[in-house]
């Protein structure tokens, strides 16, 4: 990544959000040289609302191009982006403009954390980009609603993964209306997939291992869901890396299948 710095062709995004609205103060503190801020969870997604309670909806093209436009993102570009959660707004972000067809994304592997302990240089200032102009193609097959992912139960052709941790999947843990999992669900925990006290990827083998234990099939469609749709769009990324290419997420997650009681719920 050091040696990208400076590319007109580069562009480096920084996705450290906060729920009390500091990620922009955070950035402002030290980021990587030439990055900008993404403020993901307002500028990627629809506002919450009663009716979608916590479950996360992804904005329509014209939001996700505005983010672009002003970070000097276009159809040449290439994207870096990192955080400091174990890429989880980094994925969010890469799925989201993945759906809308930019294939150019990457995540930095350990984020901000691994950065700084290498002592990579930090800036506190922000370069502008010139504006960028990029032609959203939507791909239908990344993102499924409640219904797509009802109607896939039981599909010898699909597979759906639980990205929650393990007692959530068993129904012990939760805060949705209903615990437990979506019938059929094998459980990978994205969390795993981590090495123990590092935000860094585990080498390829030992994640291939992770979902062969799992069972995750290659050959089927690949339906990745978790509390909200952000851990989701990590595994997503990781599976999309592992070589697996039919990989969608279930955008509403257990946010809104766990709400609803018209819903099946294993446990």
């Amino acid at each position: 990544m050091a040696d990208e710095l400076g590319r007109p062709d580069v562009r480096i995004v920084d996705c450290r959000w906060r729920p009390d609205g500091t990620g922009d103060a955070v950035f402002a503190a030290g980021h990587l040289p030439g990055a900008s801020y993404l403020d993901w969870r307002t500028e990627l997604n629809e506002p919450l609302s009663e009716e979608s309670g916590h479950a996360l909806r992804l904005a329509p093209p014209a939001s996700v191009l505005a983010f672009m436009s002003r970070s000097g993102v276009g159809a040449a570009s290439t994207l870096v982006l990192y955080d400091d959660t174990i890429s989880l707004y980094a994925a969010r972000a890469w799925w989201s403009l993945r759906v809308y067809g930019f294939e150019s994304a990457r995540i930095l592997d350990g984020g901000f954390p691994a950065w700084v302990a290498e002592q990579r240089p930090l800036s506190t200032g922000v370069l502008p980009h010139p504006e960028a102009s990029f032609t959203p193609r939507l791909n239908p097959r990344l993102r499924l609603t409640t219904t797509d992912v009802r109607s896939l139960l039981g599909s010898p052709d699909a597979q759906i993964i639980d990205g929650r941790a393990v007692p959530e999947y068993r129904g012990h843990e939760g805060n949705s209306r209903r615990l437990g999992h979506i019938p059929g669900a094998v459980s990978v925990p994205v969390g795993s997939l981590h090495e123990a006290g590092t935000q860094r990827l585990l080498e390829p083998e030992a994640i291939r291992a992770i979902l062969t234990r799992a069972t995750v099939a290659k050959g089927k469609r690949l339906v990745c869901y978790d509390g909200s749709g952000v851990g989701a769009a990590k595994l997503a990324f990781v599976l999309t890396l592992m070589g697996y290419d039919d990989v969608a997420v279930y955008d509403g997650s257990w946010a809104e299948w766990g709400d609803r009681l018209d819903l099946p719920v294993e446990r």
